[in-house]
């Protein structure tokens, strides 16, 4: 603007000069009508710019600021300049608010944008998912038309927003945990996380500590009762040695649960087992023969039948410790659930792409709405019978675990009085060939 003064008072100053040239030339009449029409012919000029920026101002077209000449050259210029600036930093803007709302989009949470008058003005993929909501749909709808359970409405006219509220969905039964977070000119964040998972190991603690604090409860009633029984009545040698034995059974009892429970612990927290370790299948079968016939008592007809050609025979890699728990857990339910004189049949079954370690019994066996719910922690489809042989509850939890951990499956087939199937099947990383083995018939009976 200065310069546009200093130019016009410069080209004024001319014409003045011109003027008096012709007016000492020419005679004072012509001296005045040059002046005069230089004057106006600048005036046209300045009025002419001015038109060109102020249709410009009204309806301004980027990249579409007009030419000018002499000191409106420059001031255009500066305005194109200007204007450039002012494109650049709108197209700053406007790529930042697509990342974010990019950004926003990928948010693993539901992010709902609320209104001063709680309507939704724009939400993520993830709410719409939670919510069951469409931005394209529900743009400018009340929240609480789009979703109204009664606990929610109640939460967001309340206006207290500083605790998050938790509401389990109608669709499938998920829980998300919400929250609304102020901000801006009385805008809203309405933020939404699922914690289906969550709330599924909460209630899975509660139960296991539930379950716990009963199992363990019984033998210690038993035990604190015959304690009191001993000390307040004076008994014979015979019934005091029968108490013990029984308070012995209870406390034996008591440490088989917190061994279990020990050791589901330490598999769960350790690393999975490398596979640097092997595992030798057939002496490990001859350990589980063994075993079940002294566990047995001599009352039931235990098979071990195993691929005996050491070059077709197979080891597993893992931790030895974890497989043998994992499978005399299944040989000893199988031999705890089968009556006096049924058999147990355990199989090996190997290849370089899948192992199968089987048990089989003849025994009472499993009704099939029991079967899915089998490897739960103090799960029992018997509970009186499961105490009576000895079972604290958490045998197939730790066999669950075990397989998991070596990246194995169990399958479980039953059908009740006619006996049980209980397959662990590996993958064909955890399978080598045989070292050696030691079983020299393809079929041990006892």
């Amino acid at each position: 603007m200065d310069r546009l003064i200093l130019r016009t008072a410069a080209a004024v100053a001319l014409l003045a000069l011109a003027g008096w040239v012709v007016h000492h030339a020419f005679g004072a009449t012509a001296g005045w009508g040059v002046f005069a029409v230089g004057i106006v012919a600048l005036l046209l000029h300045h009025m002419r710019h001015a038109e060109k920026l102020t249709r410009w101002l009204k309806a301004p077209v980027a990249g579409k600021v007009p030419v000018g000449r002499g000191a409106w050259d420059y001031i255009f210029s500066l305005l194109y300049r200007f204007e450039r600036v002012q494109t650049r930093q709108q197209q700053q803007l406007a790529r930042t608010l697509v990342r974010f709302r990019q950004a926003a989009r990928a948010h693993p949470d539901g992010v709902v944008i609320l209104d001063a008058d709680n309507r939704i003005e724009w939400c993520n993929d993830t709410a719409e998912s939670h919510f069951d909501l469409d931005v394209e749909i529900d743009v400018g709808q009340p929240v609480i038309n789009l979703m109204r359970q009664p606990e929610f409405v109640a939460y967001v006219e309340s206006g207290e927003y500083s605790q998050p509220l938790e509401l389990r969905s109608t669709r499938g039964g998920a829980v998300f945990s919400m929250q609304i977070i102020p901000y801006g000119d009385a805008q809203k964040l309405l933020l939404s996380r699922d914690v289906t998972r969550l709330d599924k190991l909460e209630t899975m603690r509660r139960d296991f500590v539930a379950n716990v604090s009963h199992e363990l409860r019984t033998p210690l009633t038993v035990l604190s009762g015959f304690l009191e029984t001993i000390k307040e009545l004076q008994l014979d040698p015979q019934r005091s040695r029968d108490y013990l034995n029984l308070m012995a059974e209870q406390s034996k009892r008591m440490e088989r649960i917190v061994d279990d429970l020990l050791t589901l612990s330490t598999l769960e927290s350790a690393p999975n087992p490398s596979l640097d370790e092997r595992v030798l299948v057939v002496p490990l079968l001859e350990r589980l023969r063994i075993d079940g016939v002294a566990l047995s008592g001599g009352k039931h007809h235990i098979v071990v039948d195993a691929e005996s050609d050491t070059q077709a025979g197979f080891d597993l890699l893992g931790a030895d410790s974890e497989i043998a728990s994992a499978f005399g857990n299944l040989v000893t339910n199988a031999i705890r659930y089968t009556p006096d004189g049924g058999e147990v049949r355990i199989t090996w079954r190997a290849s370089a792409d899948e192992a199968e370690f089987a048990v089989i019994d003849s025994g009472i066996g499993i009704a099939p709405e029991h079967i899915p719910r089998l490897t739960e922690r103090f799960y029992r489809v018997d509970r009186g019978r499961s105490r009576a042989t000895g079972g604290t509850g958490l045998g197939l939890a730790i066999v669950k675990h075990v397989l998991s951990r070596h990246q194995a499956t169990l399958d479980i087939t039953s059908e009740a009085g006619k006996g049980s199937r209980f397959v662990a099947r590996f993958p064909a990383r955890r399978i080598v060939p045989a070292a050696a083995a030691t079983l020299t018939s393809a079929a041990r009976e006892t």
